[in-house]
């Protein structure tokens, strides 16, 4: 395994990271050094059993907890052992190929299986000889992928959280909320007074983070 050594900065999720699935040394040497010279930080792998081997042991914790940062992986097609695409359709049954997107390196006879591999959900395939800017440009693309990923399983934990701490009355009133009903038909349905409906309304409010109704019904929306 090699690993650059770059000093790039770090984003809302700490350091994005760029995985070398390649099982020729020059190659992931020469992809290491291009991504350095842009700021990227890589982590070389020789062979396909390596990184399965490391998401393994990073995703003991479950599917979420890894990767924590924004990632992309650039996957040799044809290796030794465990074929690229063999590695992508694992990572797809992992759930990891949105938020790890994959660019497939391949030489021009891999093309329709990097084409098909594209269709199932991966990122984008390159072929050899590539351009060194457009593929970093396609790396950067892939990371901003990876961002929001993140992004949004954060504002949904975020969001199981906020509903979690509600009590029971809480949601019995954020529920007919969310219906339209004034507080006074609130009051009538649950049997309690205005005022109190007002005080359970505003603390609603508060642990979700939102300001009207409206807002959120949004929030809720596919919830």
């Amino acid at each position: 395994m090699t690993v650059a050594s770059p000093p790039a900065a770090s984003g809302r999720f700490g350091l994005p990271m760029v995985y070398l699935v390649d099982d020729e040394d020059v190659v992931r040497d020469a992809l290491a050094w291009l991504l350095r010279s842009r700021r990227l930080v890589s982590e070389g792998f020789g062979n396909a059993e390596a990184f399965e081997e490391m998401v393994a042991q990073r995703l003991v914790h479950g599917a979420q907890a890894w990767p924590l940062a924004p990632s992309c992986l650039l996957l040799d097609v044809r290796m030794p052992g465990m074929s690229g695409l063999a590695l992508f359709e694992r990572l797809v049954e992992r759930g990891l190929a949105q938020v790890l997107p994959v660019i497939f390196l391949t030489g021009h006879g891999d093309v329709p299986t990097a084409v098909a591999a594209v269709k199932q959900g991966a990122f984008d395939f390159v072929e050899k000889p590539f351009s060194d800017n457009a593929l970093v440009d396609r790396v950067q693309q892939a990371l901003i992928q990876s961002e929001s990923v993140l992004a949004e399983r954060q504002a949904q934990r975020t969001l199981r959280h906020a509903l979690d701490e509600l009590t029971d009355r809480e949601r019995d009133v954020m529920r007919l909320v969310i219906e339209g009903r004034p507080n006074k038909l609130i009051a009538d349905a649950l049997d309690i007074s205005v005022r109190t409906v007002e005080v359970h309304r505003a603390r609603v409010f508060e642990k979700m983070n939102v300001r009207s109704a409206v807002e959120l019904a949004n929030l809720l929306r596919g919830v």
